[in-house]
């Protein structure tokens, strides 16, 4: 009990996992300010970068969405692929962010996005005024052109996983604190499978941003049904200390130790 749950509340081991906080989510081919719910994603910006200065994390983790030229993603590239039968669309059917299935195999649903966050371009580039640390680690994800990966963790096939949750681990990592852009996508995806793999999950809502109103109260709901606490980046340094002990993180310690 001391070792699995009372050492865990009272000592946690903190991992903040900032996502995908890249130029083309900012400025660039798929800024988030063109969507509806109107967010700026260089908000983000200064509220990470005081939380990476102030509190002390054992460590922190950039993700960036890493895509090849013929990523299945991409809107540009919907005649590379067949679509599978049941879906009865042709390319020239298809409207940007439309969401089709492609033949495979694997069998893949797939919204078609801008094309975004290409290896090596300056889209795909952390955004200039994020100060990251040279003892931060950066996770690159969706680098396989036939799959998409919203989640830090897998692929959205749940083929194949990142070196994140293996570094985790090896750092014995409790707490996971994640924030970025978007909430309503990979932050949120990365934060549900934070806490299934047994993490006690924290998302920092003020540094993060998000697509659609109605998808980000959707996601929230599923963060209720899954333990994760959302918080403001005021409350994080007390609960990193182990000061402020949230009810629903022990119980879902708990839960998992049983």
């Amino acid at each position: 009990m001391w070792k699995n749950w009372i050492q865990v509340i009272l000592k946690p081991k903190s991992a903040l996992i900032v996502v995908d906080v890249q130029n083309d989510f900012i400025s660039g081919s798929l800024a988030i300010n063109g969507s509806s719910a109107g967010h700026k994603g260089e908000e983000v910006v200064p509220v990470i970068n005081e939380l990476t200065s102030s509190i002390a994390f054992e460590k922190v983790f950039y993700s960036q969405d890493w895509h090849p030229e013929d990523h299945i993603s991409f809107y540009d590239n919907k005649h590379i692929r067949k679509f599978h039968t049941t879906d009865n669309k042709t390319p020239e059917d298809v409207l940007l962010y439309d969401t089709v299935v492609f033949e495979g195999p694997p069998q893949t649903p797939q919204k078609l996005w801008p094309t975004h966050c290409v290896q090596q371009t300056w889209g795909s580039q952390l955004h200039p005024h994020l100060n990251v640390s040279d003892h931060s680690i950066r996770v690159f994800k969706g680098t396989h052109p036939h799959i998409d990966s919203y989640s830090v963790f897998w692929d959205n096939q749940r083929l194949n996983q990142t070196n994140l949750n293996q570094l985790l681990q090896s750092l014995a990592i409790t707490d996971v604190y994640v924030c970025g852009l978007c909430l309503d996508v990979c932050v949120g995806f990365t934060a549900l499978d934070a806490s299934q793999l047994g993490y006690r999950t924290v998302v920092i809502d003020d540094a993060s941003r998000g697509l659609d109103h109605n998808h980000i109260r959707a996601i929230k709901d599923q963060f209720t049904d899954n333990h994760v606490v959302v918080v403001t980046a005021d409350r994080v340094q007390a609960m990193v200390t182990g000061a402020d002990r949230r009810p629903e993180l022990a119980f879902n310690l708990a839960l998992s130790r049983r």
